[in-house]
């Protein structure tokens, strides 16, 4: 029982933690928190079972094919639900913009896809695997963007962007290019992470809601923008989900989450890694 509950929690995490960095992906180039994370993580599970199931393909062109449409609807994102909003001087009205672009996906799925769980495939042969695949793709993308970031020229002008996007301006980096890249960046790691949770989540709309709010958990947690915080974070959520629905029951452990979500916060409102901003001059 300790061992299901353990190896359950780790890959909840997992999917928890491609999320928050999701999360952390868009908004490091844009400051724009998009609610779309939730939804992109859906469509993985979606397109994934479409592929795959629907239209035959193998798994590694499924694969591929997924993240790549989940790429498409993140610039597509950018370009509906957040350029705009960049333009305005109510720039806090991104909170509607990407919400209502995020229920509109929603509403789109539910309609050509089903209003009902759909399977997704079994991507290796054992059932294990599905506890295996979510932690897997977690530490590919953590060492796929630190040498994005360490080793590489756009890397290093999505941290300058990040950093400060008017001196980035100032220097000439192509601003809407790279958000536009960042966002594109995001939409694929969302996919992953619906795609490699699929087995467990399902291919079903309504997991959208699920994975915005509890991917935003370990954002919260583990600070804004810091994706390792975002691993801690997301493990720790899901390990402590898991072991609460074994204790308390499924009706109660969300309220046991959010409880302990709620005494972090007020006890380090920058989350567990943050830092406060600083600005040199």
């Amino acid at each position: 029982m300790l061992a299901s509950i353990f190896a359950s929690g780790l890959a909840m995490g997992a999917v928890y933690a491609l999320i928050g960095i999701t999360y952390n992906v868009m908004f490091a180039a844009s400051r724009v928190m998009s609610f779309t994370a939730g939804q992109l993580g859906m469509l993985g599970g979606v397109f994934g079972a479409l592929f795959i199931t629907r239209l035959g393909l193998p798994v590694p062109l499924g694969l591929v094919a997924t993240l790549f449409a989940c790429a498409a609807i993140g610039v597509a994102t950018e370009i509906i639900a957040v350029r705009p909003v960049l333009k305005s001087l109510e720039k806090h009205l991104y909170v509607l913009s990407t919400l209502a672009a995020a229920l509109l996906l929603q509403q789109f799925v539910a309609i050509e896809w089903s209003t009902e769980p759909q399977p997704f495939p079994r991507l290796l042969g054992f059932d294990a695997g599905k506890f295996l695949l979510p932690p897997i793709a977690m530490l590919a993308v953590i060492l796929g963007l630190e040498l994005l970031y360490r080793h590489t020229l756009i890397g290093r002008a999505f941290l300058a962007i990040a950093e400060d996007n008017f001196a980035a301006r100032a220097l000439g980096l192509p601003e809407r290019g790279l958000r536009m890249a960042s966002f594109a960046l995001a939409g694929g790691i969302g996919g992953l992470a619906g795609f490699a949770g699929g087995q467990m989540l399902l291919a079903f709309f309504a997991n959208c809601a699920l994975l915005n709010f509890y991917g935003f958990v370990p954002v919260a947690l583990g600070g804004l923008g810091n994706n390792r915080g975002a691993v801690i974070g997301g493990l720790a959520l899901g390990l402590f989900q898991q072991a609460a629905t074994f204790v308390v029951g499924g009706v109660f452990a969300s309220v046991a989450v959010f409880s302990v979500f709620i005494a972090v916060l007020l006890a380090a409102p920058r989350g567990l890694f943050g830092t406060a901003p600083a600005r040199r001059v």
